[in-house]
């Protein structure tokens, strides 16, 4: 009884506490006080500094398909390389969904189209609004650009809408654009911003040499799919023009792209990262070397401080790991290293037999690689190469000779790191072996590596940026609408420029096709998201990529050195090469027509019937 008078008596007293509060909480005086820890939307448009907070926001929220802090395990997606994590989807790709690289991003055009509208409402000096309008229809203008490369024409939104709620939402619904449409669009904004945004050179924001970077890239792209997509025999097109530019629109695009490109390259603020006199270590360094580096027009920044990224941690070759997960992920293919060519100009080709279909002998695991452009040391890691100064053992096993058979008989392991029973290296530490975590090509990647010790651990990561945009592909750019123009002479100084920083002598080539252009772009630009959309422009995915398991363009290829156990023989402990396809690659690369232009998600369509479906989807 005691017990329940106190509970009564106290559960009173709190009664009385909670009325009075509560009381006092919803008088008029309470409702009517300025919050002291809320920032009021007419405050933020009051001070330049909350408003570049909001521009952060938009720059963090940009799409990117494929980067080194954004699912990099799409740089294992086509002939750049192979994945070797647990997950073995991506070699295991049977045909490309259509609704991959697929983006609709009109929350973030809308969010960009608010903030123009209220910036031009705002009190700020003017400025600072010129400045911020400039900045952020750049924005708008890149993420219309990211849409249009992978959907074709989107309905091109400048202002803000409100649903009235009459029940009848026709008004809020816009078909799409024309191809072409977006691309004048993008091309007309950039024009009209270019002068109002900064001349002096920023990594992190839009500058007026970020905007002509963005339209030497878009008019290039434009240009390529007006010339390319025509020149099919049955050419992806839809009636409106939603899909397909048509051809005579390619020179103007191709002028348009030369022009910006020529105006980056006028300037002088930009140049080739030239600060090694190794050209191996210095390609390595262009990605790398975040300080003074002349050649990087526009990245995407991070920090230690909590922005960091995990690419390192993912990509360490195995025997280098920090850490005790992970590593190896991204293993480089032969096509890719084979892209690259030889000083002397031959094909890359690497040269495993003799004219008698026998090994060529090395002294050396690196040999093979003698005298190739030395931008492949700089990209990719290969056997008998080094990270960081420590050797990177890359052996898949032994040949031993064998008499009676006058024939080599292979010897490995599954286990990285094992001897042979000479003592020597069987199997390297870090393979080849199909194992997780494990190059299977016989590669690693070394671009975008941090050489900074202790990046490859977890809890640590790398502030290694992405470089959206650097002078090195302005130049290619160049060169390739230079040469569609005709002006072979200019289109082959841009490229010469290019190729002797890479290590090749001066005016390296003399003449010029469409597929030298090519090439060059696929070893300059490796692994920083070009080669998909490419292939996709020069309407070239469904050929090289055609699902054929025979076609060494299709399937991604390994390199595996043995050493060779032949007691009493010049040949014994020397290196051989084998070519194959590693055991966990299991389909051949399948990109099908309807991948040129990514399928529209049925909920948007049922949102807005105006929306034309694209083609074969």
């Amino acid at each position: 009884m005691r017990f329940e008078l106190r509970r009564i008596r106290s559960l009173l007293l709190v009664g009385a506490t909670l009325l009075a509060t509560s009381c006092d909480t919803l008088s008029p005086e309470f409702l009517d006080r300025e919050p002291t820890d809320l920032l009021l939307e007419d405050q933020v448009w009051t001070d330049s500094k909350l408003v570049l907070g909001l521009l952060a926001n938009f720059y963090n929220r940009l799409p990117e398909i494929y980067s080194v802090a954004h699912n990099y395990e799409g740089f294992a997606h086509f002939d750049e390389a192979m994945w070797s994590g647990g997950n073995n989807s991506p070699n295991d790709i049977a045909a490309y969904p259509y609704g991959w690289w697929s983006i609709w991003d009109y929350r973030l055009v809308r969010d960009l189209n608010l903030f123009l509208e209220k910036l031009a409402e705002s009190e700020l000096e003017p400025a600072d609004i010129e400045l911020f309008t400039a900045e952020g229809r750049f924005l708008r203008a890149y993420v219309y650009f990211e849409m249009v490369k992978r959907m074709g024409g989107v309905p091109i939104i400048t202002q803000t809408y409100e649903y009235d709620f009459s029940g009848d939402p026709s008004y809020l619904q816009f078909p799409r654009a024309t191809e072409a449409e977006v691309y004048d669009f993008i091309a007309a904004e950039l024009d009209e911003i270019k002068d109002k945004l900064p001349a002096e050179p920023s990594y992190s924001r839009a500058t007026r040499w970020t905007a002509l970077a963005l339209k030497s890239r878009a008019m290039l792209y434009a240009g390529s799919i007006a010339k390319y997509n025509s020149a099919m025999s049955q050419p992806i097109r839809t009636q409106g023009g939603e899909v397909g530019i048509p051809a005579d629109r390619a020179q103007g695009y191709y002028e348009a792209s030369l022009a910006a490109s020529e105006e980056i390259i006028a300037s002088g603020r930009y140049s080739l990262y030239r600060n090694n006199p190794d050209p191996a270590q210095n390609f390595y360094e262009t990605f790398t070397n975040m300080q003074d580096n002349p050649e990087v027009i526009w990245a995407r920044m991070f920090t230690l401080n909590g922005k960091y990224h995990n690419f390192t941690f993912d990509n360490i070759p195995r025997s280098l790991r920090e850490d005790n997960e992970s590593g190896s992920l991204i293993n480089p293919s032969l096509n890719l290293v084979e892209a690259f060519e030889y000083l002397d100009g031959s094909s890359g080709e690497l040269r495993t037999r003799d004219e008698n279909g026998d090994y060529i002998y090395y002294d050396d695991p690196a040999d093979i690689f003698a005298n190739k452009d030395p931008r492949l040391w700089g990209t990719v890691i290969y056997p008998g190469s080094t990270f960081r100064g420590q050797p990177v053992e890359i052996q898949a096993g032994v040949l031993r000779w064998n008499e009676a058979t006058s024939s080599y008989q292979e010897i490995s392991s599954t286990t990285p790191g094992t001897r042979y029973t000479d003592g020597g290296v069987l199997v390297g530490a870090d393979g080849p072996v199909d194992f997780d975590n494990v190059t299977h090509s016989g590669f690693y990647i070394r671009k975008w590596l941090d050489p900074r010790p202790g990046s490859g651990q977890r809890g640590q990561g790398t502030d290694i940026w992405w470089i959206r945009f650097r002078y090195g592909e302005i130049l290619l750019n160049a060169a390739e609408a230079a040469f569609e123009l005709d002006r072979t002479a200019d289109a082959l100084r841009y490229i010469n420029e290019v190729r002797e920083r890479a290590g090749f002598g001066p005016n390296s080539l003399s003449s010029l096709t469409i597929d030298r252009i090519r090439n060059e772009r696929r070893v300059e630009l490796a692994f920083e998201n070009h080669r998909f959309f490419d292939m996709k422009r020069w309407r070239l995915a469904h050929v090289v990529w055609n699902g054929n398991r025979s076609s060494e363009d299709a399937m991604v290829r390994s390199l595996y050195p043995y050493r060779i156990d032949r007691p009493g023989d010049p040949r014994d402990d020397k290196y051989v090469f084998i070519e194959r396809v590693a055991p966990d690659f299991l389909q051949p690369r399948f990109f099908r027509l309807g991948n040129y232009y990514s399928e529209i998600n049925q909920d948007i369509r049922n949102a807005n019937p105006k929306i034309v479906p694209n083609p074969f989807h």
